[in-house]
């Protein structure tokens, strides 16, 4: 578990330094989107990647790094985003949305190691193709929970679904990073 927790701590930097420098650059234009637009974009992201495995020709030129650190940078923004509905379109500082995605990303670094314990890394036996569809799956299920207007009669919920998309991205980073 140590090393796992070096692994995922090491992709988490890269990411939120890929969030900082957009941020920088963009400010929090995010904060105009709704929860659904990101569960879009996270679609977006895993559609493609998955269409890369399988054709195994990439005419964009995205690398399967860069498009799952999208994926986890859109799932802590989607986050922030059902915690904050009310707030929407309100610009948050660059110090803010740090502090923002410190504070998820360490939510989700905590689930990681729970469900870690629990499933023995499991993960670490899983192809990258897999943790795609996987991804794909969970984008499928909020999609259909927010047509439902978030009433669910069994599930985990919306939330729940983006903390296991983003751990998901950071296994597939952790195993294409040591696949090199």
């Amino acid at each position: 578990m140590e090393k796992t927790s070096l692994e995922y701590t090491n992709v988490i930097n890269l990411c939120r330094e890929i969030f900082e420098k957009k941020t920088r650059d963009y400010g929090t234009s995010w904060r105009i989107l709704r929860p659904s637009s990101l569960t879009d974009q996270i679609f977006i992201k895993a559609q493609r990647i998955r269409t890369v495995q399988e054709t195994g020709e990439n005419k964009v030129g995205e690398t399967f790094e860069d498009a799952f650190m999208g994926i986890v940078n859109y799932c802590i923004m989607a986050i922030f985003q059902l915690r904050n509905e009310s707030g929407f379109n309100e610009q948050l500082t660059l110090d803010e949305a740090m502090k923002v995605y410190n504070e998820i990303s360490t939510e989700a670094f905590e689930l990681m190691k729970k469900k870690n314990h629990d499933y023995g890394e499991a993960w670490r036996d899983m192809r990258v193709t897999s943790l795609t569809d996987l991804i794909l799956t969970k984008v499928l299920r909020i999609k259909q929970i927010e047509d439902n207007k978030g009433v669910t009669e069994i599930s985990e919920g919306v939330e729940g679904n983006y903390f296991d998309m983003l751990n998901y991205s950071v296994f597939a980073l952790i195993h294409i990073e040591t696949a090199c």
